[in-house]
């Protein structure tokens, strides 16, 4: 019972201290995406991987936001992996997409990528290629030291204290804050089954 009690006190804890104004931003963007016929590429890795490729069946099938994410098609993830490298591997995807100044890159990540130590640097990557097409850059993150955080316009961080559990705080956020924006009025316009 302790454990589940810290751990959950914890959720409740980093819930009031999230910037809401920030979700009110990521609508106002995403819904500005939607209307000029943009669409948005969800980016991540790991557990974050698995939530891009469930945020966007949430925000086409709710929200009629053309979206996609790097990682669902695991042939040519991999093959890129294999040939070209990790580091590129998401950016040249978003190249082979054509990602343009209309369209937005979403990324979900614990650390958000950091050059100095070297990880996530596929994140890092796609972030640059992102700029240099003046694309929007969306995040959200539970790092405030990561790249994502220091260069995306809009990156909702998750403020959580407890070293050893950045990771599960952060992930399970994220699936938070994607049901929170496909939810909010100003993006949903599909309902729900249930």
């Amino acid at each position: 019972m302790k454990h589940s009690n810290f751990f959950l006190r914890e959720v409740i804890n980093v819930a009031k201290k999230i910037d809401l104004e920030k979700l009110e931003k990521l609508c106002v963007v995403l819904s500005k995406i939607r209307k000029k016929k943009g669409r948005v590429f969800f980016l991540g890795v790991g557990g974050s991987a698995g939530n891009a490729s469930h945020a966007v069946n949430d925000f086409r099938k709710l929200c009629n936001l053309e979206c996609y994410s790097a990682t669902d098609n695991v042939s040519e993830l991999t093959a890129r992996i294999n040939d070209e490298g990790w580091d590129s591997s998401f950016s040249n995807w978003l190249r082979i997409s054509n990602l343009n100044s209309k369209d937005a890159i979403f990324i979900l990540s614990v650390g958000g990528g950091n050059i100095k130590k070297k990880v996530s640097m596929n994140l890092v990557e796609a972030i640059k290629f992102a700029k240099q097409k003046k694309s929007k850059i969306l995040g959200i993150v539970g790092k405030k030291d990561g790249y994502t955080y220091n260069n995306a316009d809009i990156a909702v961080h998750i403020p959580n204290s407890v070293a050893n559990l950045v990771t599960p705080i952060s992930e399970s956020y994220q699936a938070i804050i994607w049901h929170c924006l496909v939810s909010h009025p100003t993006l949903q316009q599909n309902k729900t089954k249930w």
